[in-house]
């Protein structure tokens, strides 16, 4: 009797590593659904962002301008998309996300060096390194896109070309570098002096792109006719179906930017939908109270209006706030297309600056205010709890951050694009020739028509 549990000891200790190893083998199959999970989100994700510039954005502007310039409106987004791509792939990459100054990266991935399957801890190391690029690309397809809505219908397909080039390599991978790249000036979660909460790309694409927006439209100078001849959209029903995928594919830009499919990735999604929600009654009203009338064309508009501003908090605030900061855009953007910019008289075409510029830096600026570590905690203290982020957790000192983060990337755009214009004028020019702008740059610039009447 006394050498039984003697015996049973043995047999106990095998069972327990059984279980051990079972348990071992179960946590490894969560983690590698877990890892599948992530990598089939994030590719998903950068095909919905892909679908914003073409057919989103093509249709979306296309459908505003006049019927001669259709074609060559939705050209300009799809020539970025391959344009972009392949500076991406032999130094924008690297430039971007590669460690090396606080304001640009080096050359280590040059040519897409180093970047294959294994996953990159810097950024996200639960999908391939190769995801993450991908997924990265796309936000530098879109950027560029968004500032020819203020040039349509008279900047030669050329200089848009050479610009687009120059603009990548100079403002985009600088300032997506120092905001989202390993050392970045303003990377908040990578120790950078100027930390700017940004989780989706309220500065590097929304504000980058509505400022230099602003100055294309300035330097190029009005359209001909502009405004006395009547210059409204050929085609809402285009814009219409363009601001719908726009939508649609906004939560593959803000979701995805959690890297992974996570509860994350759901409240950037919730919020994304929140604040366009509440963007599109914020103008609709601005516009039923001034007008008598809401509009269709109003309506996409507000919606665009607070996808943007929404963009930067995504990640960081609760769906309350969103709905707060999706209404200001609304009214804001609204405001700033119907009053400030025929106040001021410059032919912002399609009113990038006007969405884009005035939406994003009121988004990055919110941002500061409703931020909360109760929905994003990826940044620790020196005890390793939670950091404070916005004023709702009580860090004032965050609005400074976000103003100065949002006034580098007004600079940073303003003065870079005004540089790139002079030298691409100086090089080809940037304006097409009267006629060309009286024909249309359907006909002189791509030698085809958008409508056949003939068939």
């Amino acid at each position: 009797m006394v050498c039984l549990p003697l015996l049973a000891a043995p047999a106990m200790a095998q069972e327990a590593a059984e279980i051990g190893e079972k348990l071992r083998s179960l946590e490894e199959a969560v983690g590698s659904a877990q890892a599948a999970g992530d990598n089939a989100w994030m590719l998903v994700s950068a095909a919905l962002v892909l679908l914003m510039t073409g057919p989103g954005l093509a249709l979306f502007y296309g459908g505003l301008v006049r019927k001669k310039n259709v074609l060559g409106t939705m050209m300009q987004s799809f020539a970025l998309m391959v344009l972009a791509t392949v500076l991406w792939a032999i130094v924008g990459y690297s430039l971007a996300f590669a460690e090396g100054t606080p304001v640009v990266g080096g050359f280590q991935y040059i040519f897409l060096n180093g970047v294959g399957g294994a996953p990159n801890a810097d950024y996200a190391a639960g999908i391939p390194h190769q995801t993450f690029m991908i997924f990265q690309l796309m936000f530098a397809i879109i950027t560029p896109a968004l500032i020819s809505g203020a040039f349509a219908e008279r900047m030669k397909f050329s200089a848009m070309l050479l610009f687009m080039t120059l603009w990548m390599l100079i403002v985009y991978y600088p300032m997506a570098h120092m905001v989202w790249g390993k050392g970045g000036l303003m990377n908040a979660f990578s120790g950078g002096a100027l930390p700017c909460f940004d989780f989706a790309g309220g500065t590097v694409v929304h504000i980058t792109s509505g400022v230099s927006a602003l100055v294309c439209a300035l330097y190029l100078g009005k359209r001909r006719g502009y405004p006395s001849e009547s210059m409204k959209p050929h085609n809402l029903v285009l814009s219409f179906i363009g601001a719908c995928l726009l939508w649609v594919g906004w939560f593959g830009f803000n979701a995805g930017s959690a890297l992974g499919s996570s509860a994350l990735a759901t409240s950037a999604f919730v919020a994304t939908h929140f604040g366009a929600s509440a963007a599109a009654l914020g103008w609709m009203l601005a516009e039923w109270i001034r007008t008598g009338k809401p509009s269709v064309l109003g309506a996409i508009s507000g919606a665009v209006g607070g996808l943007v501003a929404i963009t930067p908090a995504s990640g960081f605030v609760k769906p309350m706030p969103a709905l707060l900061i999706g209404f200001a855009a609304g009214v804001v953007c609204y405001f700033m297309v119907t009053s400030v910019k025929h106040k001021f008289g410059y032919d912002d075409s399609l009113d990038a600056f006007g969405v884009h510029g005035a939406g994003g830096t009121l988004g990055a600026l919110l941002t500061g205010v409703f931020a909360t570590n109760a929905v994003n905690d990826a940044l620790k203290d020196a005890a390793g709890n939670p950091a404070p982020l916005g004023l709702v957790d009580g860090n004032w000192a965050q609005l400074f951050y976000q103003l100065a983060g949002s006034a580098i990337a007004w600079v940073l755009a303003a003065v870079g694009t005004l540089v790139i214009l002079k030298i691409c004028d100086a090089v080809i020019g940037v304006r097409v020739s009267p006629d060309h702008e009286i024909s249309g740059l359907d006909v002189s610039l791509h030698g085809e028509e958008a409508y056949n009447l003939e068939s």
